[in-house]
């Protein structure tokens, strides 16, 4: 009988294991808070907030504003044939630009860069 109470035993702390790995926060929410779209690399929320004339790339660390003071951004917007590139730029606590663009189910590749960490490759879907 012992080794079935060895492997129920076993089994048990397994599945506390599993549980805890599964059921992990790393302490921030990826929900939208600019009312845009949220993506998330490497514990880093970049949200995606557009407009017809504005795109905005908002940068959260756990869900602590980042410091894009010295940080840029180089979208790539793609919409089905057209293919349209935006760099944003530092305005207040975001990166933006302004223009003219169109994103009905479009598909934007972000490449974003902060210093004193690796450029970032983020991709969103629009509809």
């Amino acid at each position: 009988m012992k080794p079935i109470y060895f492997l129920a035993a076993f089994a048990f702390s397994m599945s506390g294991l599993a549980f805890a790995a599964g059921g992990h926060d790393h302490g921030h929410e990826r929900k939208p808070l600019h009312g845009g779209v949220v993506s998330e690399v490497k514990d880093v929320d970049y949200e995606l907030v557009v407009k017809p004339d504005l795109i905005q790339l908002h940068l959260r660390d756990h869900g602590k504003p980042v410091d894009v003071s010295k940080s840029n951004a180089k979208l790539t917007i793609l919409v089905g044939a057209d293919k349209q590139e935006v760099e944003l730029k530092p305005v207040g606590q975001q990166l933006e630009a302004t223009g003219s663009f169109k994103f009905a189910n479009s598909k934007i590749v972000a490449l974003v860069s902060v210093p004193g960490k690796a450029t970032a490759t983020v991709r969103f879907v629009l509809k």
